[in-house]
């Protein structure tokens, strides 16, 4: 695929995930009369998931019909209905921090990312609660509303600060550990409830890092994007299938890396 393709697929993301963050900013203003189901233990979805999933897979569709898509609520399709797409695929998570929105905590945002060839070239996250547009295309940096993003650097943990992601899927003991051992060494964490925005947030220097033992792809490819092109290290997700089975994470600012590696206990 040339530059011009992945550029032009930058533009039409950031014009379609503020399209979604407008549509999801309504149901959140009127969240009190939206029919919720229950997925899972603290895993919710609701109306406003599925309609902002919707529309954005209908403007992919309209603009990149020969791009596949895989999306938390609609599964996986390409513009014909039948696979993920393969060499090129858009992964979207409409509302990253479902259990937020819906207890009317604005902390949640819509991740997508574009992945060609087994590569992820294009990661945007979207917080419509604070119109924070965080983008950015593999090998030209990461932005934040057009202005550059670079990861702290803060390599002492006793200044530094990890979010924590937590799934009731698994044990929780390696939560509790995690917290332990960043704890123990004098290292603050966060567990704010939205990986994406979670991510975004190590991009942009306001976190250090941020660890979960297992999420997936559409929690955190956009994101991961906008770790790499702050100068952030993180764990290699794509490996073993993720894009569809999902991994554990791990990002970073460089001179943690290690430190919280060990600390969280990640293999």
């Amino acid at each position: 695929m040339s530059g011009d393709g992945i550029e032009r697929r930058l533009k039409l993301a950031e014009e379609i995930t503020r399209e979604a963050g407008r549509l999801a900013r309504a149901f959140f203003d009127n969240r009190a009369t939206l029919q919720v189901e229950q997925k899972g233990v603290q895993d919710f979805v609701s109306r406003a998931d599925k309609e902002t999933e919707a529309l954005i897979v209908s403007r992919l569709g309209l603009e990149c019909p020969q791009d596949g898509i895989l999306g938390e609520e609609g599964g996986r399709y390409d513009s014909k209905g039948h696979g993920d797409g393969g060499h090129a695929v858009w992964v979207i998570d409409p509302i990253d921090g479902t259990a937020n929105f819906l207890r009317g905590v604005p902390f949640w945002g819509i991740s997508l990312a574009f992945v060609h060839e087994g590569r992820l070239e294009l990661g945007l996250v979207y917080d419509p609660m604070r119109d924070e547009l965080f983008s950015g295309r593999r090998g030209y940096g990461a932005h934040l509303n057009g202005q550059r993003l670079r990861v702290s650097g803060v390599e002492n943990p006793k200044r530094a600060c990890i979010g924590l992601g937590y799934g009731h899927h698994k044990p929780r003991q390696g939560h509790l550990d995690a917290i332990e051992g960043l704890l123990e060494q004098g290292c603050d964490y966060r567990r704010l409830g939205s990986a994406a925005l979670g991510l975004a947030y190590v991009a942009a220097g306001r976190l250090e890092g941020f660890f979960e033992r297992h999420l997936n792809s559409w929690d955190v490819l956009g994101g991961l994007l906008l770790v790499a092109e702050a100068g952030g290290e993180m764990s290699d997700f794509l490996k073993n299938d993720g894009l569809h089975k999902g991994n554990p994470v791990l990002a970073t600012t460089p001179g943690l890396y290690g430190f919280t590696a060990k600390a969280v206990g990640f293999e």
